[in-house]
């Protein structure tokens, strides 16, 4: 009998356990919904414009995603803009393949909306959320709402008289409408960026620029920009210069690259060695030079946006020009052409040692071993306007120090790729180098920058030195 009573008990514990498994399965069955994905939002544009790209992401990390779709939404019209199904975790499963992220990509504006109205419209984003056996969950719905702009800024250019020369600098004024977002010149490859002109109105700019050596200007424009892809350009150079550059030829000897190689490897770690004198000469002529560029082209954006000269610039005083700016290079070796580089700057010489004046009013920026330059000094002048000392024998200034025009930075010398004592001296418009004889001359200056400028420039005018031509 007590066999028997046992065998009986066994069949009550499993119909307990399987009937609360069961219940248990049934509950979650019925009751376990996904939870509400995550979305989010990300246009590429303040405003919806001309072409507008539009990021979303969702995330719903446990059953994965079910069903999303995007639309455009503007009054009581709604346009499908993207539509995706996935398959979610059945509300039994807890782990297994599923979607738990994705990202899709839209575009929204004129070209892309037909019948599009200026105003306000709306990208939605509606995620559906995982059902269960007896729950259907209401979707997540989310959207950003944006201005429609269809038109792009009003640009007017209100100074006169603009005479650009190739490889030098320019202003222009102009006023610009209240929807403008980003404003300068566009020159080639390279942008100018606008500034308020001080002292004038509230829409009211000024940008000063340049023409590439290699350039012309046939690019040259001035733009507009709302931010949404509506942009109005300008051409407005009345008269261009173009200007035949010198060409020269260098000799590049051994004991020319025995002397220079070291000691520029030695400051310039990122450099890898390349085997022999002759790589390693082309890879600082090349390479290195290139790194340098890109160093200047990074200081520029740091440069404070106001004036902090007021009087022309100062060359080497008593000085021989011994390179121009400019002047197209080809290197030889042993008979052979090994490179072809452009000198952007003046090669100046005075006597070995010679003291170095600041060219202007500044804050130094960069006063280290500095690549081919060697030892070197760069000096913002504000609103992007720069100038460089390079091959000193000595430094006497420290970044972050304030100068005055003719205040002694160093004397000149023979560091980096230089041959013998000289300065090099180079002027940079938000990092390229432009021809420095417009800024050594008081008249240009009063000509093209202050009279356009007006108050906004508090220019002194006076006679300045000049570097000897001989």
């Amino acid at each position: 009998m007590f066999v028997t009573r046992e065998k009986r008990r066994i069949p009550r514990t499993i119909l307990l356990v399987l009937t609360l498994a069961l219940v248990v399965i049934a509950g979650v069955g019925a009751f376990r919904a996904g939870p509400a994905p995550e979305i989010k939002i990300t246009p590429g544009f303040p405003a919806i414009g001309k072409r507008t790209p539009v990021k979303i992401e969702i995330v719903e990390p446990q059953r994965g995603l079910s069903r999303v779709t995007v639309d455009f939404v503007q009054d009581q019209r709604v346009e499908g803009l993207a539509e995706k199904n996935y398959t979610p975790l059945s509300p039994l499963i807890f782990w297994g393949p599923r979607t738990q992220r994705d990202e899709i990509a839209v575009e929204v504006g004129r070209d892309t909306i037909a019948n599009l109205k200026a105003g306000q419209a709306s990208v939605r984003v509606t995620a559906g959320r995982a059902s269960s056996w007896w729950r259907n969950p209401d979707p997540v719905i989310q959207e950003v709402s944006l201005p429609v702009r269809l038109t792009p800024p009003s640009l007017q250019v209100t100074s006169i008289q603009t005479y650009a020369a190739q490889g030098g600098c320019e202003a222009v004024a102009y006023r610009v409408g209240e929807s403008c977002v980003r404003d300068g010149v566009r020159s080639g490859g390279r942008w100018f960026p606008g500034y308020p002109l001080p002292g004038g109105g509230k829409q009211d700019r000024f940008a000063l620029f340049a023409v590439a050596y290699d350039s012309n200007d046939s690019k040259v424009r001035l733009v507009a920009d709302d931010g949404a892809g509506n942009e109005a350009e300008v051409a407005f150079i009345e008269k261009f210069f173009p200007k035949p550059f010198k060409t020269d030829t260098i000799q590049v000897t051994d004991e020319f690259m025995a002397k220079v190689v070291p000691e520029i490897l030695s400051h310039s770690t990122e450099l890898a060695d390349r085997g022999s004198l002759l790589n390693n000469y082309l890879a600082i002529n090349r390479e290195l030079r290139q790194k340098n560029a890109e160093e200047l082209n990074e200081l520029a954006k740091k440069s404070r946006p106001q004036f902090l000269w007021s009087k022309p610039f100062l060359p080497l005083g008593n000085a021989q020009v011994m390179s121009w700016f400019a002047d197209r290079r080809t290197y030889f070796h042993g008979g052979k052409e090994i490179d072809r580089q452009d000198h952007l700057g003046f090669d100046l010489a005075v006597t070995r040692r010679t003291q170095v004046p600041a060219a202007n009013d500044g804050m130094v920026v960069l006063a280290k071993y500095f690549g081919i330059y060697g030892n070197a000094v760069v000096i913002d002048h504000g609103y992007g306007l720069m100038s460089l000392y390079g091959h000193l024998s000595s430094i006497a200034v420290a970044p972050g120090q304030q100068v005055s025009r003719s205040d002694v930075l160093g004397q000149t010398g023979e560091t980096g790729l230089a041959g013998g004592d000289h300065l090099h001296f180079t002027t940079l418009l938000q990092g390229l180098p432009v021809n420095p004889v417009e800024w050594w001359d008081s008249h240009w200056i009063q000509d093209r920058i202050a009279r356009k400028l007006g108050p906004a420039f508090p220019y002194k005018s006076e006679t300045s030195p000049r570097a000897s031509t001989k």
